[in-house]
Order: structure tokens, then sequence, then C-alpha cells
């Protein structure tokens, strides 16, 4: 059974190997749309305006996803570069025809017919065409990103002049360019684009103008000086605000450009002990409706949770039951970082006291062990750890009757971190105290944990 064949509307006509014989006309294949020719601005034919373009580089940057399947090497499945025909009329490329005889097949590898002749004819025709077909698309790609790279230059220059609605245009436009074309990024960061938008965040910019910088800024690689000059208070201020008040896409936007402000060395906490930051976030991850904003919403909250006075003042807002409640709805992803913030929060006197009180909080962390993975066994381990200390007779005993004297034992017995086993070992030390030998023995069958 042939490894490769074209069907009928990928032949090429005068095609060694395939179509109806005919003369191939180079400029008539690619205008009548045979390969899917493009028009660039009256570039047919060779495609080659200058210097020689180099065929390997083309097809590297291009990176195309659908290539005439007559360009494609049925060995390698890749774009040929060096196309050559056997004596069976089929084509390769050089490089991978030459190994599969190497290895000492002579046989033809689409067909499996034994060739009766050895050699093999360099396919010109099929090269020009290849060639023809990929310079064009090459030469469209780099006049796009010309032009891209240029308009955004001109939207920056726009935005030192204009104020009011004419402002908020001129960056909703710049915000689509640059989502889409890295050149146009580059272009922005290049004639200092980065001051020109800091500037437009301040106590006085209104939220339209303000998520249209935020959205364009989080796409951007902002250097050190950048992430310090966005580090004010008034400006963070402001995110935070937008962060409350904008849509899904702009509170997503604000944190993880927040997130990407904390990253740097010289941050000051005071700047994100704010109520109504955490307020924002907790709100964003409790947003059902908007699921994509879970993860960055908690992701922000693992970064903050650094800070012993963010931690403190998460506890007070409720953080804590709030963040029980929505494990058991949560994805893999989004679950680990949870519970990645609930141990953070357990460090502290009042987190504990508050996972302790939360009823489900021991329940919950039993049933996750040995669940989810690894990370997620030492964060629930690790709470269960610091709440059976708080209160050793009532939360163990809770524990217990929820199955974790089993659940401990498959720890132990695990080829997991040596670590989670010490930490195991020792929480069923710490809750066998309140058990006769007897009883607490009965309560570590297995069948508990299946259950």
């Amino acid at each position: 059974m042939p490894m490769y064949q074209p069907s009928k509307r990928d032949m090429v006509v005068g095609y060694e190997g395939g179509g109806d014989g005919q003369i191939l006309d180079l400029d008539t294949a690619v205008k009548d749309g045979v390969l899917g020719g493009v028009d660039c601005g009256g570039i047919v034919g060779t495609g080659v305006v200058g210097e020689k373009l180099d065929l390997r580089k083309m097809i590297q940057e291009l990176e195309l996803c659908e290539v005439p399947s007559v360009f494609i090497c049925p060995i390698s499945l890749e774009p040929m570069q060096d196309p050559v025909t056997l004596c069976t009329g089929q084509t390769y490329e050089r490089n991978n025809i030459l190994k599969w005889f190497n290895m000492g097949h002579f046989t033809c590898p689409t067909t499996m017919q034994e060739l009766w002749d050895d050699s093999i004819t360099p396919n010109t025709t099929l090269y020009r065409l290849i060639y023809t077909w990929f310079s064009q698309k090459y030469l469209l790609m780099k006049k796009r990103s010309e032009d891209v790279q240029g308009r955004a230059s001109e939207l920056v220059e726009t935005l030192k002049k204009v104020k009011g609605q004419a402002r908020v245009h001129a960056l909703k436009e710049l915000h689509q360019v640059v989502s889409v074309h890295a050149t146009a990024r580059k272009s922005v960061i290049d004639g200092g684009g980065v001051s020109v938008l800091s500037s437009l965040l301040g106590p006085f910019t209104s939220h339209a103008v303000g998520s249209e910088v935020i959205g364009i800024l989080v796409s951007l690689t902002l250097d050190s000086e950048s992430k310090k000059n966005l580090m004010q208070p008034a400006k963070i201020s402001l995110m935070v605000d937008i962060l409350n008040e904008g849509s899904i896409e702009t509170k997503i936007n604000c944190t993880r450009l927040i997130e990407t402000l904390i990253e740097e060395k010289d941050f000051r906490s005071e700047i994100i002990s704010s109520h109504s930051l955490l307020v924002g976030l907790m709100r964003l991850v409790k947003d059902k409706r908007h699921s994509n904003g879970i993860c960055p919403g908690l992701s922000l909250l693992r970064t903050v949770c650094f800070y012993k006075e963010v931690k403190i003042l998460l506890v007070s807002i409720g953080a804590v039951s709030q963040l029980v409640e929505l494990l058991s709805g949560m994805d893999h992803d989004c679950l680990e970082l949870a519970l990645c913030v609930l141990d953070s929060l357990s460090s502290i006197p009042e987190g504990r006291v508050a996972l302790k009180e939360c009823v489900n909080t021991i329940p919950i962390m039993v049933r996750l062990l040995m669940r989810i993975s690894e990370s997620c066994t030492q964060y629930a381990l690790s709470i269960l750890w610091s709440v059976c200390k708080l209160a050793p007779e009532e939360c163990s005993s809770i524990a217990v009757d929820a199955g974790l004297a089993a659940k401990l034992l498959l720890v132990i017995q695990s080829g997991c971190n040596p670590i989670l086993k010490q930490q195991s070992a020792e929480l069923l030390k710490l809750c066998s105290l309140n058990y006769s030998d007897t009883i607490f023995i009965s309560k570590c069958k297995l069948t508990r944990t299946i259950q």
C-alpha cells in the first residue's frame, strides 16, 4: 500500500509523475490557483526581487500549516528543497531517498516497486514551482511585517498628540496589532512606546484608556526600568480599580501585569497590601461564568502570599473558607494553585485558625491525598499537619474518621518523596495518640480509603 498518494486537485500540470502530460506553464499554474498562489503586489513567476532568497530559510520562517501535497516528500512529510525523481516517476527529497538506499532498500518507498534503474534525476520543474510558491508567501509575509511595523510606529506617535476618543481608537488599533504580530511588539519597544503608554496611566486616566494600555503592556517584554515606572502607587491603584470593574479580558490582563511587576526585585510589598486588590482577585477566582480567569487570579494570589501582611489581610476577608469551598469544582491546574495559597496561609496563626474553623477543610484535604499529584498531596498534607497540630484531639479525631490513617499508610508505602513519607509518619503518630491500639488499627483499614 503506497505511503503517499496525491489527490487529483494536488496534481500540477506537466509535473513529472502526475498530471496530464501538458507542458508546465509556471505563471499560469500560480495565477490559476493550482498551488494556492497569492497576489503579492505583482510578484509572480520566480517571485524573486533583488538577491536570491534561500529556500531553506523561507520554509523555516514561514512555518506554514498548509503546503500543496506535491511539494511534500513522502518519506519525511516535509517540504522538499532538492526534489529528485526515480525511474518509477515518484519524487523525493534527495537526502531522504539516499538514506533509504543506504539502509539497503532498492525499492520505491511509495509504490514498493523494485527499481530497474538506480539513478536519480533532479526535478528542476518541481523545484522551480516550490521555490516560486514559497517566495511569494515569504515576500508577502515580509511586506505585511514591514507594514505592521510602520503602522505600530505611527500609532505610538499618534498617541503623543491625540486625546479623548481619538486616543481610545488609536489604543484599540495598537492593542489589536501587537496582540497578533511579534514585529509590531518589537517596533513599539524599540520606538520608546512603553514609556509613552506608561505615561497614559495615572489617577485621572479613564478606564477605557487604562484597559487598552494594560492590554498592550501585558503583551510586551518589559525591561527593569519600565517595570519601575509602572510600580508607582497611582498606576498600581488604577490597575486595581480596573481589575475590579473591567471585562474578564481586562481583569486577566491586570492580573498578569501586576504579577509581572511583583517579580521585579525592587518591588515594595506595601504597594499591593490593598484590600481592594485582594477582593478583586477573590471575585475573579469565584467567577464561575468566566472560568478562564480562575488560574490567573490564583496565580497572582500565590505570588502575593509571599508577603506576611498580605496573608493576614487575605485571611481577614474570608479567603480561606471561600477557597476551601471552591476546591471541589476546580480543574487540576487551578486546584494545585489554590492548595498552594491555602498552604501559604496555614503558615500564619490567623490562617491556621481559619482553616480549623472551616468544617470542610479536613475532609477535603484527606480526600485529596494521593488523588491528583504529588504536589497536591504535599500541600494537603502540610495543611492537615498545621490544623491537627493546632487542636490535636479535636482535629485528629475528625481526620481519622474521614479516612486519614489509611491514606497516610498509602503515602508511606508509595514511591513518593521521602520527605512526604516522613511527614505522613509524623502525622500518623500524632493522630494515633487519641486512640487505643486496637481501635486505631481498625481505622487504618484500606477499605475505608476506597469508600
